[in-house]
């Protein structure tokens, strides 16, 4: 099924949805990696590597949003809570606003090395959203970014959590229609 219905995800939302779910994870690895352990002369290509994929995150998001927006959304189960059904909605636009704010962000501290990382993971060329030599501008955009990675590291946890509690515990199709060839269950 290539569209989305009212209770399954399309194929094509479900590769949006994984691609993106690793390279968040890759991102965030890396990230707290080479901030904290990566030898300091391999530090600038590390995060060159880093931003590139980072261009690619945003495209894919970028093209994930455009899919959501002009597809059908699957209901949620008709047996969540009140309180379920809040926290599923809140946590999607939590966790698509922290995806696009931590990527601007990680864009705009790219544009302040002082060989701008300007590439995606293919080699594409990407305009920078800010060029500054100002190590003040930097150290902004650096806080931000890792802000605002921490704190989608941390709403991708409860999600983890949330789609588990729902397979594990509830028995719900939350997460298997979110997976490739499993049926749902009737």
């Amino acid at each position: 099924m290539i569209g989305n219905t009212k209770t399954d995800w399309g194929w094509p939302a479900k590769w949006l949805h994984w691609i993106g779910a690793i390279l968040i994870l890759l991102l965030l690895g890396h990230g707290w990696w080479m901030t904290h352990l990566a030898p300091r002369p391999d530090r600038l290509a590390h995060y060159a590597g880093h931003a590139g994929l980072g261009y690619d995150l945003l495209a894919l998001l970028i093209i994930r949003q455009l899919w959501r927006w002009t597809h059908a959304v699957p209901e949620l189960p008709a047996e969540l809570a009140t309180w379920e059904r809040l926290s599923a909605k809140a946590g999607h636009y939590g966790l698509y606003l922290l995806m696009f704010a931590s990527t601007l962000a990680g864009w705009a501290l790219a544009g302040t090395f002082s060989t701008p990382l300007n590439k995606d993971a293919f080699g594409i060329p990407v305009p920078s959203i800010l060029i500054s030599k100002e190590r003040a501008t930097h150290q902004f955009f650096e806080h931000w970014h890792e802000y605002l990675s921490y704190a989608l590291a941390l709403l991708v946890v409860i999600h983890i959590l949330a789609a588990l509690r729902h397979h594990l515990i509830k028995h719900t199709d939350v997460l298997r229609r979110m997976w490739f060839g499993v049926k749902r269950l009737t």
